[in-house]
């Protein structure tokens, strides 16, 4: 339409020459638009004929700039809303887990966890940021083109509409192609992400037994499976369109039959007609590859829902009491836990006294972790309770129960941060003074400032720049730091060298003063002066007493008990 502009101000065509007759051919709601701003250059034209050539000419570089901005614009604004989007969906979704019970992830790989949040999502970001133009645009673009045709000739754009469903065939059949592939490359990618995490984190092993080689072609056999099935999606979005065209080449053939041999129509006519055949097919061809990207979208966001559609098994009340905890007595009142379908608890029936240290022994698997995961309510028993100061603790928000309970475990958790972050965890918006003096307390100081930065050293992941012993000290000056009336030790000195563990021992024996302690421990020697050894075995307590008490009883703690120590050990 510009050329027409143009040619009419400077070249002073008239209304009879071809270049104006291209432009009558414009549709009449697009010359409505532009002719009352051709009247106007051509009045000014006539009135100052060098400044409206010159309008006229700078016509051409203002709507190639101002075509290049929108098209920037449109690409950029649809870019930042897909991946607005997808971050937004990524943070709900990883919240959401965040949200889930301890028992979703015993059941999941961390692999498909990460691809879920990672690769999936990214599948829907190119969806939102490609499709939707698409979706807009090209429906518009093939319902006007063929508004057209009928204009042009109405007979032959009924003959070309009845084919279309013919042209639609090769994506009905590919569809199911798309959709099966899309959720196996799913599957695929998650594998392969779960063989990179288990490749990374166990590389000690990996090394250690030569596996350098089996974990690579598990990788490389994953990849395969990955490339197969991209493959096969690239093939059933790709192959539907060649079809059409050909199918539509055939229809176009026909026309030039028709035209050739039948029709009465001007060579004009005839060629704006098959143009705008011709422009149907790009966005007809567009809108086949949508369908194929719609399915794999489907098949990618089919997985992201179903688990933001996963209720967490342990929730808050919906009016929850305050928790008193300190000096309160602990009551586990469990007839049996399971689970799933094995049964881990049975008559379990324990009082765990305000401000005493309570240690619960026995061989794996025998239940005392999971004491500690009933108390920290990670799982809900199906019969019975937990009471601490005579409340149940279904009945206290969560965040209430765990902000009163510190922890150290034997697989001590540390993050990619500084010390002094790590530490902090136990009590956030503690002063740099306060987390000094846990690490004191834990003895940890010492080679905390043997690192450059000292508390301000990053760590590493899971703490890999630090030795075991000393990753368990930080993990005990964080407990320390949160200062929390119950305590919970599940092997918290295992990683500990003989003079290490000393040191911490008497550390713990003075965090744990008017504290309510419950200790997990094969160290024997560490329990010893407990105020109550609870031994378990088979998900049962089978005695309760003193050291000296079980010792003389010659039950299951004096077993343990010899096995651990030389018969002089047990002579006066």
């Amino acid at each position: 339409l510009l050329l027409p502009i143009i040619g009419k101000i400077v070249f002073s065509m008239d209304d009879s020459s071809p270049l104006m007759n291209l432009g009558k051919r414009t549709p009449g709601v697009v010359r409505s638009i532009v002719e009352p701003f051709v009247a106007f250059l051509t009045q000014m034209s006539q009135a100052h004929p060098h400044t409206g050539k010159i309008i006229a000419i700078s016509l051409i570089p203002l709507v190639v700039f101002l075509r290049g901005l929108f098209s920037y614009l449109n690409v950029y604004l649809m870019q930042w809303a897909a991946v607005r989007s997808i971050v937004d969906l990524r943070i709900k979704l990883f919240e959401h887990l965040q949200s889930l019970s301890l028992s979703f992830f015993q059941k999941k790989n961390t692999g498909q966890l990460i691809s879920l949040v990672n690769s999936d999502t990214i599948t829907l970001q190119s969806t939102i940021s490609g499709a939707l133009p698409v979706m807009i645009k090209d429906p518009v673009t093939v319902v006007t083109l063929a508004v057209l045709l009928f204009s042009l000739h109405t007979y032959l754009t009924f003959i070309i509409l009845l084919t279309f469903p013919i042209c639609v065939l090769p994506v009905l059949i590919y569809t199911k192609k798309v959709r099966n592939s899309s959720a196996r490359i799913q599957s695929s990618a998650a594998e392969s992400s779960g063989l990179l995490h288990e490749g990374f984190t166990g590389i000690r092993i990996v090394k250690a037994y030569n596996l350098e080689q089996t974990v690579v072609a598990r990788f490389r056999q994953s990849c395969q499976q990955f490339t197969s099935h991209y493959m096969r999606i690239i093939r059933s979005q790709e192959i539907p369109g060649p079809l059409i065209e050909f199918m539509g080449s055939l229809g176009v053939a026909s026309l030039f039959y028709i035209f050739a041999l039948k029709a009465r129509t001007s060579p004009v006519d005839f060629l704006q007609f098959v143009f705008t055949v011709f422009l149907m097919y790009r966005p007809i061809k567009n809108l086949v590859r949508l369908h194929s990207q719609l399915e794999a979208a489907r098949s990618a966001s089919a997985r992201v829902f179903q688990v933001l559609e996963i209720k967490p098994d342990i929730v808050d009340p919906p009016a929850p009491v305050p928790l008193h905890a300190r000096n309160a007595d602990i009551v586990y009142d469990i007839p049996h836990f399971s689970y799933g379908d094995k049964n881990v608890l049975h008559d379990i029936h324990l009082t765990v006294k305000g401000g005493l240290m309570v240690a619960l022994v026995g061989s794996s698997g025998s239940g005392k972790t999971t004491l500690t995961n009933l108390l920290l309510r990670f799982y809900d028993p199906q019969k019975g309770s937990v009471r601490i100061s005579g409340t149940n603790i279904r009945d206290v928000a969560m965040k209430d129960l765990r902000s009163q309970i510190g922890v150290v475990t034997q697989e001590t958790l540390l993050f990619n941060d500084t010390v002094r972050n790590n530490i902090a965890m136990g009590r956030p918006g503690a002063s740099h003074a306060e987390v000094e003096s846990a690490a004191r307390h834990a003895h940890a100081h010492d080679f905390i400032m043997e690192k450059k930065g000292g508390y301000d050293f990053v760590i590493g992941e899971r703490g890999n720049l630090f030795s075991g012993g000393q990753r368990q000290r930080l993990a005990i000056a964080r407990a320390i730091l949160k200062n929390a009336p119950i305590l919970i030790l599940d092997e918290a000195t295992s990683s500990l060298d003989t003079e290490s563990e000393r040191a911490i021992q008497a550390a713990l024996d003075g965090l744990m003063q008017g504290r309510t302690t419950i200790c997990i421990a094969h160290r024997l020697s560490t329990i010893q002066r407990a105020d109550l050894i609870v031994v378990m075995d088979k998900g049962r307590i089978v005695e309760e007493g003193k050291h000296s008490e079980l010792i003389k009883n010659g039950g299951i703690y004096r077993h343990l008990y010899e096995l651990q120590f030389s018969d002089l050990a047990l002579r006066p």
